[in-house]
């Protein structure tokens, strides 16, 4: 059993330019099948951080808005707050940055919303039964929307080896405490020399965990639940995540949270790639490195699955760019993946949501 990935190369002309493109593939991946008049439809997409210039454009999105109303119905754009102190740590800055890098209604022709509310706590556990997780955290406003489409930046990551859609709906689409249950299973830990005992961390727990002792915040790891609640309350950044989970388990608990993120959505999702500006880390960081090959075009399937292995594929069939951050697998067939990050064993998040029947790896490539 294999699923269709439809793939749409860069080349354009007068008779169609890249966003009739992408219009059309969307059309031939089944748009309107997935969605009808009147429904909410949440478009999951990545809002960049500050400094960061890879993320996919906001003009793009702006086409797949026009395609999704062409159906009647009503899409949003929306991102969830990060686990880590930074720019886009709870709802006001996040959609400020978002504003600032050009994902105004002005630009995209949809609203923008948090799927995880002011804080990142608007969220509900969903009951997946995985191999890990039992039930996961998943944005409430991903859940309460009646069909999801999910445009993901196709690009490396330090962690997961790339990040896809997997990665966009089982990072992206989840709560705050459910990034923290992916990446951690300890307590936050504070910095002393950032602390100056505000009490303001030890407001926000509602389990008593945190005390002040000696004029600096003390986070108790026997009370501690991993709401993240302190990290995003303290305005110093002195309370932050302990990285201890491994990648391998990081990437499978991530394709259970994806599987959470698809709950209810049955024949109603639809999820787009854009293999552009490949770069060698994630578009959370304030900065964009050279892109790792060549911008090879745009992806969509029903699968996200496939279309993560398809788009996988694609960029390991090209020829690597020298002078960048790819060390190793530049010829075409090379591993770009591991050229980048030779440590990461990027299949475990295709192998485990294939397990776990989130979707399928085998695929039949449609080009347009």
């Amino acid at each position: 059993m294999s699923s269709k990935v439809y793939f749409a190369d860069m080349r354009a002309g007068a008779r169609e330019n890249l966003f009739d493109k992408i219009g059309r593939l969307m059309k031939e991946a089944g748009l309107a099948s997935c969605m009808h008049e009147g429904e909410l439809v949440a478009v999951k997409v990545h809002f960049g951080e500050k400094g960061n210039h890879t993320f996919i454009r906001p003009i793009f999105l702006r086409r797949v808005v026009d395609e999704i109303k062409g159906c009647g119905a009503l899409p949003f754009l929306t991102d969830s707050s990060t686990l880590y102190p930074g720019q886009r740590k709870e709802a006001v800055s996040a959609l400020a940055c978002a504003v600032e890098n050009g994902f105004a209604y002005a630009v995209v022709g949809a609203p923008l919303i948090m799927c995880d509310g002011l804080k990142g706590h608007n969220a509900r556990d969903v009951e997946v039964n995985g191999e890990i997780l039992k039930k996961v955290n998943i944005g409430a406003e991903i859940l309460e929307a009646d069909a999801l489409v999910a445009v993901s930046h196709f690009k490396c990551h330090e962690l997961t080896g790339f990040g896809g859609t997997l990665k966009n709906l089982g990072m992206g689409c989840s709560s705050r405490t459910g990034k923290m249950q992916q990446h951690s299973t300890v307590a936050p830990k504070v910095a002393e020399k950032y602390c100056n005992g505000c009490s303001v961390c030890l407001k926000s727990c509602a389990h008593a965990a945190i005390s002040i002792l000696e004029g600096k915040a003390k986070i108790d790891p026997e009370l501690c639940v991993g709401c993240s609640r302190c990290i995003t309350a303290c305005v110093r950044k002195a309370i932050n995540i302990q990285w201890n989970e491994s990648a391998s388990l990081v990437m499978r608990k991530m394709a259970e949270y994806a599987a959470g993120a698809l709950h209810g959505k049955k024949g109603k999702t639809l999820f787009l790639n854009f293999i552009t500006q490949v770069s060698p880390a994630c578009d959370c960081y304030g900065h964009a490195d050279a892109p790792i090959v060549n911008d090879i075009g745009i992806c969509a399937s029903t699968d996200p699955v496939a279309l993560d292995q398809a788009c996988a594929d694609l960029v390991n069939n090209a020829r690597g760019n020298q002078d960048t951050a790819l060390s190793s697998g530049h010829e075409p067939g090379g591993d770009k993946f591991r050229g980048v990050h030779p440590e990461i064993d990027w299949e475990v998040q295709l192998e485990h949501a294939e397990k776990i029947g989130v979707g399928v790896r085998k695929y039949e490539l449609v080009k347009i």
